[in-house]
């Protein structure tokens, strides 16, 4: 594993995105088996762990911060924690076509939401605490203001926004510099590259969330590919079979490069963007063992900047399908 800096916050390249253990795939992790994987994790010299006070299930919407906050309580001192506040789910708007996600940055809820996400996590300071979402009705300024007031206090050490527009972090930084972005980032999925330069500019980290489109980039998937009860890529469009279809291309291109690199297609996939800019970082998440080694091993691989050139105008011109929490024109 090696190691960059988001900010002034050194992180592992690779770091762990486990929301997947708690929701969203199918049915809950075993408890057991994940702490195993996050030890395994840091065994690796894997740092950067990434939870939110949203990821749970129905019976426990709180389940993942309890789960990391259980598995990395021996290992404190040598990870990198990272949760969010700011969301909240309300299921009744789908039938109205829609998004559940109703964000909710009020300073009294930010100070509530720190106060419960400490205690969950075992741990009497967040080293990296989100907005998960840009509240319209709160002046991103006013949120900086709480979170200086929380470092403090000591209760968090750094922050950042996720899906946030330049605008935001222009507003929010002024008040109380960023560490980092959380943006969803991938070969499928490449509008935010519009802020790198406002990244370069204010000393700020990007951490790529979803680096696999949910999947479709490890290879591992085809037209034929179905899923449980319960898991949301049965509802992506990137997983219909008429999208498999139009993706080959881009499946096939990266085959080919890994092929040429001795890695996997996943491995490449990551290894793209962490040699595009040296303050990117990315968290895929995983349930297992074997997927989180791979994972771990595209820190290794070097791109040129020529190489990574050539792949960014060939995902230009190759068709690719409409993937989940993107935009189309």
């Amino acid at each position: 594993m090696n190691y960059r800096k988001i900010g002034n916050l050194t992180v592992s390249s690779i770091g762990l995105g486990c929301m997947g253990m708690s929701q969203s795939y199918g049915a809950p992790a075993d408890k057991k088996e994940m702490r195993e994987l996050i030890a395994a994790a840091v065994d690796m010299g894997i740092t950067h762990f990434d939870t939110a006070e949203v990821y749970g299930t129905p019976d426990d919407p709180h389940d993942n911060e309890k789960l990391v906050g259980a598995a990395l309580a021996p290992y404190r001192d040598k990870v990198v924690l990272a949760t969010k506040f700011g969301i909240h789910f309300d299921m009744s708007l789908l039938k109205e076509g829609k998004s559940p996600i109703v964000p909710n940055a009020r300073p009294e809820t930010i100070r509530r939401s720190v106060d419960a996400s400490l205690q969950r996590l075992r741990t009497d300071y967040i080293d990296l605490y989100y907005q998960h979402r840009v509240d319209p009705h709160i002046p991103a300024e006013e949120v900086a203001g709480v979170m200086g007031e929380l470092m403090q206090a000591g209760k968090i050490r750094h922050w950042g926004i996720s899906e946030a527009t330049e605008e935001d972090i222009r507003r929010a930084h002024a008040v109380c510099p960023l560490t980092a972005v959380q943006n969803r980032y991938s070969m499928m999925a490449r509008a935010y590259e519009s802020l790198f330069p406002v990244l370069e500019e204010r000393n700020i980290g990007f951490v790529a969330f979803s680096p696999f489109a949910n999947g479709v980039l490890t290879g591992a998937y085809d037209k034929s590919s179905t899923f449980e009860a319960g898991d949301m890529r049965a509802n992506m469009p990137q997983f219909t079979a008429a999208a498999m279809e139009e993706n080959q291309s881009m499946l096939t291109l990266l085959r080919d490069l890994a092929e040429k690199k001795d890695a996997t297609s996943g491995q490449i996939a990551l290894a793209w963007m962490l040699c595009k800019k040296p303050y990117i970082v990315s968290i895929p998440g995983t349930r297992k063992r074997a997927r989180l080694i791979e994972n771990a091993g595209a820190a290794d691989i070097a791109l040129t900047s020529e190489e990574v050139a050539a792949i960014d105008a060939r995902l230009e011109s190759i068709p690719m399908s409409a993937v989940f929490g993107v935009m189309r024109k």
